[in-house]
């Protein structure tokens, strides 16, 4: 049945510039999340509302546009142009780092953060006036489809919710969550009247989704405690995956089969793969640290394995992200420097945005490292086993919310404990080939049934079933 659908997200499908000869051109938006839900677009009349980005996007704003993705089929798109000042703050100083450090419980609580007049301020002029200009769109195009159904996402928009359903009581509203959400000490760190008005504006949701029941029982706990509402009949459990179809086309495309040709030329007899964005919640520092505790009490193993580490760039004009990603180069050179001999390098550090060489990665590994400190589901665990041609095992956080559904195939690690991921490696690099086989088929098998059209289907079930009985 196709439905009418508001999508709602701070980034949108695609965005706009203008090319050399003055030409405004197209750029398929980046990220797990409108990847995800480009599945929508085949199945649904979908509205998709979105932070105007570019200068392009800001030019475009007072309209809405009849779009396509180039490769797929049309949909409306409704850029919202906010206050330049209003987005950092809503972006930079509240959504990132603060609302991200805490659900990924990555604040050092003994220095930060401080709470000071500035973050207020971005608070009400950025983080909620950002959201009231997202539920006044949402109003407007509710205005042109009453019935439609509007699907809020991600921690960017946590407010807009309760500000769309006191203008429109019977509006059918759900929110995914795509990150973890923590128990409700985490949220302490904030003050009173913005983690109740976080909580509240979720809470005026018809259905809210999470990756994991581990995620969503914090959330029904922190409801509780922080606000004294019952959320259990309105949350569900929904796991993002992918597109399998995708991954099998990218595989043999000349791209990623060029990248291939060159990883494959320069690798050695063992290859560990890690593909993250530079971001703190991504463990990148223990990962080389783990690798370097597996090198020191496996000496006959160095010349024979390299750890191939793609990252992709995120966030830089935030201090807490860059000072990251100077502590990974340099924890990198470290290791390098103790260990390389005879044209050998332990970490092949690659700093850049080529999803293609990913993919290409993906098919070589012999071993996938996934350790992060806390992620709402991380895709790479997903995507990477489906491409891959070498048997290759998973060693994956157990702080994933993959695990909850990989963790019978994998190799489980603690993502604090980098013995234990240095004995991870060596276990995984030691599995006999049978069983390295047996896991990864189940891996793939279980991915390509439970697809990310599984995931869009799933939530819309949810509407089907909760709106009628949860609507407030």
């Amino acid at each position: 049945m196709r439905r009418k659908l508001i999508v709602v997200s701070n980034r949108g499908p695609v965005s706009f510039s203008r090319n050399d000869g003055g030409e405004r051109v197209a750029k398929r938006g980046g990220g797990g999340l409108v990847t995800a839900l480009r599945g929508l677009l085949a199945l649904h009349d979908v509205t998709w509302i979105a932070s105007a980005i570019s200068d392009e996007d800001r030019a475009l704003a007072e309209d809405t546009l009849d779009e396509s993705t180039r490769d797929g089929p049309p949909f409306r798109l409704r850029f919202v142009a906010h206050e330049e000042q209003a987005y950092d703050w809503f972006y930079n100083v509240v959504s990132n780092p603060m609302l991200w450090f805490i659900q990924h419980h990555l604040w050092e609580l003994a220095y930060a953060p401080v709470i000071d007049r500035s973050f207020h301020t971005a608070w009400d002029d950025g983080y909620a006036a950002v959201n009231a200009e997202f539920a006044s769109a949402v109003l407007e195009e509710l205005d042109r489809e009453p019935d439609a159904a509007v699907f809020f996402h991600d921690y960017h928009l946590y407010l807009a919710p309760r500000l769309v359903r006191e203008q429109r009581p019977d509006a059918t509203l759900a929110h995914f969550v795509h990150i973890p959400w923590p128990q409700p000490d985490a949220w302490q760190v904030l003050p009173e009247r913005m983690r109740v008005a976080l909580h509240d504006g979720l809470l005026a949701n018809d259905v809210i989704g999470f990756h994991s029941d581990r995620w969503r029982r914090n959330f029904v706990h922190s409801a509780r405690e922080l606000l004294g509402e019952e959320a259990d009949a309105r949350t569900i459990t929904a796991a993002i995956s992918v597109d399998p179809t995708e991954f099998d086309e990218l595989a043999s495309s000349p791209a990623v089969l060029a990248a291939e040709r060159e990883i494959a030329a320069r690798r050695p007899e063992k290859l560990i793969v890690r593909v993250d964005r530079t971001d703190p919640s991504k463990n990148i520092v223990r990962g080389f640290r783990a690798f370097e505790l597996y090198l020191a009490a496996h000496p006959e193993m160095r010349r024979r394995v390299s750890m191939l580490a793609l990252l992709d760039p995120s966030r830089q004009h935030i201090p807490e992200y860059a000072e990251y990603l100077g502590a990974l180069q340099r924890e990198a050179r470290r290791v390098n420097d103790r260990f390389q001999e005879d044209g050998w390098t332990p970490i092949d550090l690659q700093i850049e945005d080529d999803f293609p060489r990913s993919v290409a990665a993906y098919k070589q590994f012999d071993v996938l490292l996934v350790n992060a400190i806390f992620d709402g589901m991380n895709l790479v665990a997903k995507e990477a086993p489906l491409v891959n041609e070498r048997n290759g095992v998973v060693v994956l956080s157990e702080n994933a919310g993959a695990h909850a559904e990989l963790g019978e195939w994998v190799v489980s690690v603690n993502p604090f404990d980098v013995e234990g991921q240095a004995e991870a490696i060596h276990r995984a690099l030691q599995m006999g080939e049978d069983e390295r086989a047996q896991r990864l088929s189940a891996t793939c098998a279980h991915v390509r049934s439970n697809d990310v059209h599984a995931w869009i289907e799933r939530q819309l079930a949810a509407l089907d079933g909760l709106a009628a009985t949860t609507r407030r």
